[in-house]
């Protein structure tokens, strides 16, 4: 696997939106917003990971998807010794079983809109692999059935099984489900947000000639 020097700045910048997010995801928003008690329907983790696709999309746009997934795999093998020092061991590797499809799938998504109107390919890309990594992150790290990642490190069960209102509001389903709904309902707000840093850098992080002159004009 070739690192070029160039790379480093985006596999710093995802090593650090990780281990952020790997923390912050085990403390819910201890806020109300009118009637729903948003401990019930987000952790401050949401605010951060987002920020990873919008690394893996400019290192796409720069270096295009095989640099992509170099640095999405430097990155998670560095921060996910990092998550297991930070969280538990449960929680790394749902992290890293969540990051590593959701980014690939951003990946391939991306390029394969590269071409189109400059928003699409990370906004849609984002979406998709934020819908992927909610569902995997959470099912590993807080459903029931995924307590054997908890029970064999010999640690207590980290699962979240409990009964609160869905979103706050609705009936009543596991608290870990309520938690990733929220997670990604505010994962899409942020990538909506993200799309004007990404714009603002599009100019900065412009593609490579060899790999512009491959794919057409921008």
């Amino acid at each position: 696997m070739r690192i070029e020097k160039s790379y480093l700045p985006f596999m710093g910048a995802m090593i650090a939106v990780i281990v952020a997010s790997n923390y912050l995801v085990q403390f819910p928003v201890d806020a109300r917003l009118g009637i729903v008690d948003l401990s019930e329907i987000l952790t401050w983790g949401a605010f951060t990971y987002p920020v990873a696709f919008l690394v893996t999309d400019l290192t796409n746009r720069r270096f295009g998807p095989k640099a992509a997934r170099t640095v999405v795999a430097i990155g998670f093998l560095f921060a996910i010794l990092l998550s297991i020092w930070l969280a538990t061991p449960r929680i790394a590797i749902a992290s890293g079983t969540a990051f590593l499809l959701a980014q690939f799938l951003d990946v391939s998504i991306f390029d394969r809109m590269r071409r189109a109107t400059w928003w699409k390919a990370p906004l849609i890309s984002s979406l998709i692999g934020s819908l992927i990594d909610t569902v995997l992150f959470f099912g590993i790290a807080f459903a029931a059935p995924f307590t054997l990642f908890d029970t064999v490190f010999g640690l207590p069960d980290g699962s979240l099984p409990f009964p609160v209102p869905f979103l706050s509001v609705g009936a009543d389903v596991p608290l870990w489900t309520s938690l990733a709904a929220g997670d990604f309902i505010v994962k899409m707000a942020v990538a909506l947000l993200l799309l004007a840093p990404y714009r603002a850098l599009r100019s900065l992080v412009s593609e490579r000639p060899a790999l512009a002159a491959s794919n057409g004009p921008v």
